[in-house]
């Protein structure tokens, strides 16, 4: 018996960001473990289909698979679209936390991230899926509040705060104050959308057909809302197919076309923040003024797009420090801290 006591506490509870583009694990009193791509390469001999590979390893296939071996993102827009797939990676990202699997390992207690606009179904589906992987039990957090508390800000006093989070698959806006969502807008525009957003302008302009991984790859190099007055323009060689031809070829592209590109992405996500700015209590809008908007997520790292919404709304607009890691970071605080647990829902 004593032995088996040794180890009933060694599953530890975790946070999950279960992001569209990626995933990112927070284990209590570790903090983050793992932050990896929402990929899984399926393999398929003989009429079985296997997992293959998980995560960064997966990624690297993305468009370079044979016939028998399909790279999948289980998760679109923020939500569940293949639950199966994301059962496995969901039970892989935990094993490879806890550190391996073991028989004495208990089922650990999982909080995990939610867009704040996504429906019963699509929770349900969340819920399923982590539950299936081996939780014991699932709590979810609205993405807008898990962000604001990775980013210290002042969530349970009646202060009002504005988050802006723009992940890969979906852009959260949250109006915060004393632990609840004053208002919240969930748009399904993200970094996804910006990529394919790059692929159509060069294949629109260049007649050329890029593969997503090019286009998430120039975007992060030198992806930008705009160029600055008196900035001297960076520009890229980009590879991919000439549709006229059918051969490879490269080309050179420039910031000013990227801008032209994102111009649209970024506009709805722009829109979206006047509209929750109009949407705001006057007494919470005056608290806004003050405090300014906090950008977090990947989005948040596009070039100039702070300035950019700053110069939209009026108001001040900081990046918070880890941006990327602030959703799970927030989870990983909620699921810790006594404090917070009045932000979770019951799965």
């Amino acid at each position: 018996m004593a032995f088996m006591d040794r180890f009933q506490f060694t599953g530890a509870d975790m946070a999950i960001d279960l992001g569209t583009a990626n995933t990112v694990v927070y284990v209590r009193e570790r903090g983050i473990v793992l932050a990896e791509p929402s990929v899984v390469a399926i393999e398929t001999v003989n009429g079985i289909a296997r997992v293959r590979a998980v995560g960064e390893d997966a990624k690297l296939m993305m468009g370079k698979t044979p016939d028998n071996l399909k790279a999948i993102r289980p998760l679109r827009n923020g939500v569940v679209a293949d639950i199966e797939v994301a059962e496995q990676m969901i039970k892989h990202f935990i094993q490879k936390a806890q550190g391996g699997q073991s028989r004495f390992r208990r089922s650990p207690e999982m909080v995990i991230c939610v867009p704040s606009g996504s429906t019963a179904v699509e929770r349900r589906a969340i819920r399923d899926a982590v539950s299936n992987a081996g939780a014991r039990q699932v709590w979810l957090i609205d993405e807008p509040m898990a962000a604001a508390i990775g980013a210290d800000l002042p969530v349970t006093q009646p202060i009002g705060s504005m988050i802006v989070d723009i992940g890969g698959g979906t852009t959260e806006v949250g109006v915060i104050s004393i632990q609840g969502l004053t208002m919240s807008m969930s748009v399904r525009v993200g970094g996804d959308r910006m990529d394919e957003a790059i692929s159509a302008s060069v294949r629109r302009n260049h007649n050329l057909l890029i593969g997503e991984a090019t286009a998430e790859r120039v975007k992060k190099a030198m992806g930008t809302v705009r160029v600055p007055y008196g900035q001297v323009a960076e520009t890229a060689l980009i590879k991919g197919r000439d549709l006229a031809r059918g051969v490879p070829r490269e080309i050179e592209i420039g910031q000013a076309e990227l801008a032209d590109a994102l111009l649209e992405p970024v506009g709805q996500i722009l829109e979206a923040v006047r509209h929750a700015l109009e949407a705001t209590p006057p007494e919470i809008a005056a608290d806004i003024i003050d405090s300014g908007i906090i950008m977090t997520g990947g989005g948040s790292l596009l070039r100039e797009i702070s300035q950019v919404l700053s110069e939209a709304t009026g108001l001040a607009v900081r990046i918070a420090d880890n941006p990327l890691n602030c959703v799970a970071l927030g989870a990983g605080r909620a699921l810790e801290d006594p404090f917070y647990r009045g932000v979770l829902h019951a799965a």
